[in-house]
């Protein structure tokens, strides 16, 4: 299948602009920048909608392809602070594509069963089944970040998770899961504004939690726990990319690039039929009408 051509307001692909070993450490990035793509708002949000039909095209491939046998899937796992907009990823660039074939996932609080096995046991239970994409909003990393921070369980525990965690991301790879982990980066200011006007609005008080404000005096320590968790869990079998998410037009063209790139990469063509296409077009034909 012919890939899909990017269009010229990207410089470079979304995958080359946004790997964290390109774009440097994140309390040095830019949460208002546009990497790789040099078009503004309304170019962003045209691109958006012709680019999330070639999404669709893609996705409905690779639905296709699990249906015939192929093993193959992909998961989107979506970390950020608070008000990050990784829900409207799952609005915004999932709702692109049919839900029948989608696999949504968010984690909270470990539950206490949950909890009475060890962290990956919840992530396996809701990975993606073939043919599907797959979104996690957070995942297995809130294990090595609020955990961290807030020193939850001892040092040499969640110290030993990172290893843990590449293992288990290597096995699903190898499984033929391909995984794309996103860092969405918001400013204090954006997210300030954000969280004001779910005060100001009704309709958007279900979304505010007070315990944000509580969660945002330990900005710095998010910020190292994600470094950390780039500089030893950002590797090409499971790549990280930081989003920036103050404009939410551009997180969302930079994730359905994303997701095209993985998809692209499978080369997937139409499984071929199982039956004798020309019989099956003479039966049809002498159907009554």
């Amino acid at each position: 299948m012919a890939k899909h051509q990017k269009n010229s307001g990207w410089t470079t692909t979304a995958a080359e602009a946004l790997r964290v070993g390109r774009v440097g450490p994140i309390a040095e990035f830019d949460p208002g920048s546009t990497p790789g793509f040099a078009g503004d708002k309304d170019a962003g949000e045209k691109l958006l909608t012709e680019r999330g039909e070639a999404l669709a095209d893609l996705q409905e491939i690779l639905f296709a392809n699990g249906r015939a046998g192929d093993h193959r899937s992909v998961l989107l796992v979506l970390q950020g602070m608070d008000t990050a907009g990784k829900g409207g990823i799952v609005r915004h660039v999932g709702g692109l594509v049919d839900p029948q074939g989608l696999s949504i996932k968010g984690f909270g609080k470990p539950t206490p069963e949950e909890l009475d096995h060890d962290f990956l046991w919840r992530i396996h239970r809701a990975l993606p089944p073939i043919g599907r994409i797959g979104i996690f909003d957070r995942s297995h990393y809130e294990d090595v970040l609020p955990v961290r921070v807030h020193n939850l369980v001892p040092k040499a525990e969640w110290e030993k998770r990172y290893e843990v965690i590449n293992q288990f991301e290597r096995d699903l790879v190898a499984s033929g899961t391909t995984v794309i982990k996103v860092a969405m980066v918001v400013s204090k200011a954006e997210q300030k504004a954000r969280l004001t006007e779910r005060l100001d609005r009704p309709d958007k008080h279900w979304k505010y939690n007070p315990g944000d404000i509580d969660e945002r005096a330990f900005w710095d320590d998010y910020l190292d726990a994600y470094q950390a968790i780039f500089d030893r869990c950002d590797n090409d079998t499971a790549p990280w990319y930081l989003i920036p998410a103050d404009k939410k037009w551009f997180a969302r063209l930079a994730v359905c690039e994303l997701l095209i790139g993985a998809l692209e990469n499978l080369e997937l063509t139409w499984p071929a039929a199982d039956f004798d296409v020309e019989a099956e077009k003479k039966r049809v034909a002498e159907l009554d009408d």
